[in-house]
């Protein structure tokens, strides 16, 4: 009778660990789950390879009555230039040239082709991001070409500066208004900070609420887009596919696309 008790203690022992077993998901079939097996409305595709800047340098960031200032450096990049492979790209390109993105928290970047600028930035606590772009907007994602600051601004200034230390993703592209051709390829860029895609986190993308999830650190390629208004959205994940927690880790932006320029008034 005891030897019996014994076995059905093992047996059901067993039993228990098989089944704890078969519920536990690695963390790819977990991030896998995240996306739906129905077919893809959305083509998301690598960019393609982009002239490089390697000495492109962005440094000394103030901002002092309302004006921000940079040093912007190296042999090879020029604010106000067209950039040499624009012409292949398929993209919405500047025909003002190469330009720093400024991006305050979770706001749509604001352009600029000189190094000091006049920028009204509120009162307040700031997550501040500034990168060198090429002219078709991709940002050089090099450790010199960025000025990432968590500030605190008064009347103008900034009163208070520290580095960005913890997990951070900036919503940079696409955005604004797609106007014929150039609604047909629209690229996605955004900027990472503290976070190695690929191996620790993934970058979730949010396409009119279709999910698609990234692993590079890269721009890309959405194709299929309807036109009118589209939402745009991206969160910093880990490997699991749980939200990355943090005051810069998610962010939501809309665009439009228009068969034609509107008529003029």
């Amino acid at each position: 009778m005891k030897n019996r008790l014994v076995l059905s203690q093992i047996f059901m022992l067993l039993l228990l660990l098989t089944a704890c077993g078969g519920d536990k998901k690695s963390d790819s079939s977990a991030a896998q789950s995240m996306e739906s097996d129905k077919p893809k409305k959305y083509k998301v595709t690598p960019f393609s390879k982009s002239e490089s800047f390697p000495d492109a340098k962005l440094s000394n960031m103030t901002y002092k009555d309302g004006k921000f200032s940079f040093d912007v450096t190296g042999n090879t990049y020029k604010l106000g230039e067209q950039t040499a492979d624009a012409s292949q790209k398929m993209c919405a390109n500047s025909d003002k040239g190469q330009h720093i993105h400024l991006i305050v928290d979770f706001k749509p970047y604001v352009a600029q082709y000189v190094s000091s600028f006049d920028q009204a930035v509120d009162d307040g606590q700031h997550n501040i991001l500034a990168f060198l772009s090429r002219s078709y907007h991709e940002s050089i994602k090099t450790e010199d070409a960025h000025i990432a600051k968590r500030v605190r601004v008064q009347s103008g200034n900034i009163v208070e500066s520290n580095d960005i230390t913890e997990p951070a993703i900036f919503y940079s592209r696409p955005k604004g208004t797609y106007v014929g051709d150039d609604t047909k390829k629209i690229m996605l860029d955004f900027y990472v900070l503290n976070a190695d895609i690929g191996d620790d986190y993934l970058v979730k993308v949010q396409i009119n609420g279709e999910v698609t999830l990234l692993d590079k650190w890269q721009p890309y390629y959405i194709e299929g887009l309807p036109m009118g208004q589209s939402t745009i959205g991206l969160a910093l994940v880990y490997k699991d596919g749980s939200p990355v927690p943090g005051a810069q880790t998610s962010t939501l932006q809309q665009i439009t696309l228009m068969e034609n320029d509107p008529p003029a008034n």
